[in-house]
């Protein structure tokens, strides 16, 4: 074995030096993060967690797919998953309260490929909800109860690098002058390339640190010390993804946002709520002129025309973005009532789109910026009902994991519940299975998943 060992070392040794300096580095890197993940799984989920803001900063195209760090991360926890599994024999724990509902929403994206034009596009969306199942698998059968803290904590903390750039975009004005807002500010958006998905981001993670923040100032069974500091460092967390989301000047982000933080404040404490409440308003009354470009910006949505109206209305520059969203609107709708059981096919929106085209909207936007008409328009009733049903089952296991649980892991599943409504809100005017934000979706899953099996504390 040593003699072996030392061939096998003797190898790598000369494959390094014969590889350039950037090769050679590269595969040190992966080798050691390997090496770390295997002995200590829990690293691998921090790790994972920065990949999906950090993903595009470097990139290769394959086909309709793009390949970064995100797929990289998710490479190296399946195989640490999967080389734990094979060598030390751990424990199958099962497949999770969340598994069945999630194969029929698989199951009616692989029945729609049959109607299928572009199998690319079916693929890439496959493999995208593949990697949702395999990471929440890995969680649900593996995660143990001390290191779900490392789960949270690399949630967080890119949440939180991710909103530092944002905000910093926004002060400098550092971006293309078409995101300039009030003449003197830059909507933020991050490594996500557009302001709307930067907001979704952000929403995503910010209920989860402030009902953390808040449900940790709560509980009386963690020193008082330890239970300040947490709680302060979650809450400043919120408050600083939330500055960046109201940065994006998104408004589906803020409308998510405003719903999951009143489920949130109200699951946590009803008299929190209330207090919080009573301050929000008096805020608002108190600093009005600030807050009217704010409003102003939401007023907006009250004056989206109709859909009978997009070919004739007049394009300004005021309505141009509400114009194209609901021109992608109109295709979606006219694909699913020509495809009404089984859609156009999963992944296949883009390619379908030009026989559904307005005259003034030839180009596509990838997918139709309505989750629900999306996921209609290429898989069906079929499909938009396994995933109706879906969410509906997710909500269900994660408000009886909040039954049964107290302290953080109460907290825990709050923040997950609030995080889960703002992408149910903000669905309806994007969608946000993209740029890995699927991924984040995958981790919350399972943490439900686990949390809900983990024994109650009372």
């Amino acid at each position: 074995m040593k003699v072996k060992g030392a061939i096998l070392a003797l190898a790598v040794g000369l494959v390094i030096l014969a590889l350039p300096i950037k090769w050679s580095f590269a595969l040190l890197s992966t080798a050691t993060l390997a090496l770390v993940a295997f002995l200590r799984p829990f690293t691998a989920f921090p790790l994972l967690a920065l990949s999906i803001p950090l993903g595009s900063i470097r990139e290769i195209g394959i086909g309709p797919a793009r390949v970064g760090l995100t797929e990289l991360a998710v490479v190296l926890v399946a195989g640490v998953w999967l080389a734990r599994r094979l060598v030390l024999r751990e424990e199958w724990r099962g497949f999770g309260p969340i598994f069945v509902p999630f194969l029929a929403l698989y199951g009616a994206m692989l029945v729609s490929i049959l109607q299928a034009s572009s199998l690319e596009h079916s693929l890439k969306e496959l493999l995208k909800w593949g990697e949702v199942l395999l990471v929440y698998l890995i969680l649900c059968t593996s995660l143990r109860e001390k290191e779900v803290p490392w789960v949270i904590g690399g949630l967080l903390l890119a949440g939180l690098v991710e909103g530092l750039v944002g905000v910093y975009q926004f002060f400098t004005r550092t971006g293309p002058e078409h995101f300039v807002v009030m003449g003197r500010f830059m909507r933020a958006y991050g490594h996500f390339m557009q302001p709307n998905p930067f907001g979704g981001y952000m929403g995503l993670v910010m209920p989860l640190a402030l009902a953390l923040g808040l449900g940790l100032s709560l509980d009386g069974e963690i020193p008082w010390r330890l239970r300040l500091g947490l709680a302060l460092s979650c809450l400043s967390v919120g408050l600083l993804t939330g500055a960046a989301l109201v940065m994006s000047w998104s408004r589906g982000a803020w409308l998510g946002a405003i719903i999951a933080v009143a489920c949130v404040v109200v699951l946590v404490d009803k008299r929190v709520a209330l207090a919080l409440g009573i301050l929000v308003l008096a805020l608002i009354l108190l600093v009005r002129p600030p807050l009217q470009p704010l409003m102003a910006r939401f007023q907006e949505l009250t004056v989206w025309p109709g859909l009978e109206d997009l070919r004739t209305i007049e394009i300004t520059d005021e309505n141009y973005a509400v114009v194209e969203r609901l021109a992608h609107w109109d295709a979606a709708l006219r694909m699913w009532r020509d495809h009404l059981w089984f859609g156009v096919g999963i992944g296949n929106y883009e390619p379908a789109y030009s026989a559904y085209a307005l005259p003034r909207w030839p180009e596509p936007l990838g997918h139709a910026h309505n989750y629900y008409l999306n996921i209609a328009a290429e898989t069906g009733l079929l499909g938009l009902g396994a995933y109706l049903l879906f969410w509906g089952w997710v909500f269900f296991q994660a408000f009886k994991g909040i039954c049964s649980q107290v302290g953080w892991k109460r907290a825990l599943l709050i923040g997950a519940v609030g995080s889960f409504v703002h992408l149910t809100v903000h669905n309806f005017f994007d969608n946000l299975y993209v740029h890995g934000m699927y991924l984040h979706v995958a981790v919350l899953l399972g943490l439900v998943s686990v949390l809900r099996d983990f024994g109650a504390q009372r």
